[in-house]
């Protein structure tokens, strides 16, 4: 289905572990994004409304670590076909472990800094949250330009990311009123990402893993000693105008919280 991926069948983690794990990945991610569900929500209402017309469309989630937004968008439209892609085996492990009885979901490995076409099929949506971010610019606009002919008219990219402001002072307040908004929901103290990869390497690996995707740009880490910071090619007006020089006759932002943004274009 999807021209360059391989389908890795690999070795699999028990649900039950499976699910602890996916639950302590959720919590991580909170600690940075303490909107994530709200995201979560709004995106699946845009994929919804855009693939309202459609008996049985086809969603592409790109980064889809452990599934979380997969699953989400499966159990609100259990009539659609989600394809999930990663290059992380031991998340795919994960997902494929908890993926929903009768769910169709379909969990492919991918390296999303590869050359080559992201698929051959006509998708209705395409999908991602907090992945992007992690390209090269460079390889970022050849994404887009793969998701631009794949897309059929009237589908949309629906990208929920970290998408930064380019003027100094605009960037650090919205990083004050993230960590107000954090301290406000109880999410500060929540494990963060290094700890969640230090703590899971006692389950048997299903390939390599590591604490960053390996088709990650280089990039130095930040304080608390995780790649956190968006690259210059996800600043969010940068963003938009990639898009948008790729085919997408128009953008928004359909949510924001201040640098968490939900953007998304046909």
């Amino acid at each position: 289905m999807l021209d360059r991926i391989k389908i890795t069948k690999g070795s699999t983690v028990d649900e039950k572990p499976a699910a602890d794990w996916v639950r302590r990945w959720d919590v991580q991610q909170e600690r940075y994004v303490a909107d994530r569900e709200e995201r979560f929500t709004v995106l699946i209402d845009v994929v919804e409304h855009v693939c309202r017309d459609v008996a049985e469309p086809l969603v592409l989630d790109l980064g889809c670590g452990p599934g979380s937004l997969a699953t989400r968008l499966a159990r609100r439209l259990p009539h659609a076909r989600v394809v999930g892609v990663d290059n992380d085996p031991f998340l795919l492990a994960l997902a494929r472990a908890t993926r929903p009885e009768h769910a169709d979901i379909e969990y492919v490995q991918a390296d999303l800094a590869e050359d080559g076409r992201l698929t051959g099929q006509v998708i209705d949506a395409a999908v991602s949250t907090t992945a992007l971010h992690w390209l090269r610019p460079d390889r970022l606009a050849v994404v887009y330009r793969e998701l631009a002919v794949a897309l059929r008219p009237g589908g949309a990219l629906v990208n929920g990311d970290h998408l930064y402001d380019e003027q100094p002072a605009i960037r650090d307040l919205a990083k004050a009123v993230k960590d107000r908004r954090a301290a406000r929901a109880g999410v500060e103290a929540n494990e963060d990402w290094k700890s969640w990869w230090a703590g899971s390497r006692p389950i048997p690996r299903c390939g390599r893993s590591s604490p960053r995707p390996s088709w990650a740009a280089a990039r130095p880490a930040t304080a608390t000693g995780s790649a956190r910071r968006s690259t210059p090619g996800c600043c969010g007006t940068r963003a938009s105008r990639r898009w948008r020089r790729c085919g997408s006759p128009a953008t928004t932002t359909s949510w924001r919280r201040c640098a968490s943004r939900l953007g998304c274009g046909p």
